[in-house]
């Protein structure tokens, strides 16, 4: 291994790190802070999701993909559960949750090396590699908290204030 190879595996995870656990998760648990327990159990309709399925979403994800995958650890996850729930938990409970989870991730991310993530896994029935899992995980992770901020902006009607910097010139 070269210490260009030590260098972009760094960055590589550096960078998923600072998205998941700087920008996502605190934005995240700003949104479903804000809102009661229906409001995280709404859904606009049966072909929707609410924010209380996105979070256990979140969490069977991150679990699965990142966690089991790279510990080795048997794949226990039920995905369908998490969209069935129509109820399932206060805004406490799924973030703890959750937080949980991303404490593991945040765990394994920190100890990942270059081969593991040149190395080969299954995950979900998909042949892939270590830094498509990671990958996976950030930009998943970035879509269902895009979704989380819609629908809290939705059900508050009020700017949630993430890119205020940006309000004057266009540039923090």
């Amino acid at each position: 291994m070269t210490t260009a190879d030590s260098d972009l595996t760094a960055l590589f995870l550096e960078t998923s790190r600072k998205l998941l656990f700087e920008q996502h998760w605190p934005r995240i648990k700003t949104c479903v802070a804000s809102l009661t327990t229906d409001q995280i159990w709404w859904r606009p309709n049966e072909a929707s999701n609410s924010i209380g399925n996105l979070l256990l979403h979140l969490n069977g994800n991150v679990g699965q993909w990142i966690v089991s995958t790279f510990n080795k650890d048997e794949d226990k996850r039920n995905r369908p559960a998490e969209f069935a729930a129509k109820e399932g938990g206060s805004a406490t409970e799924l973030l703890d949750r959750l937080g949980a989870t991303l404490d593991q991730a945040a765990a394994v991310l920190d100890r990942l090396t270059p081969a593991e993530l040149l190395a080969n896994y299954e995950v979900q029935g998909y042949h892939t590699n270590g830094v498509y899992v990671v990958y996976h995980v950030v930009e998943h992770f970035g879509m269902h908290y895009g979704q989380i901020a819609y629908i809290t902006k939705l059900l508050s009607a009020k700017d949630l204030g993430f890119y205020k910097e940006l309000n004057k010139t266009g540039r923090a």
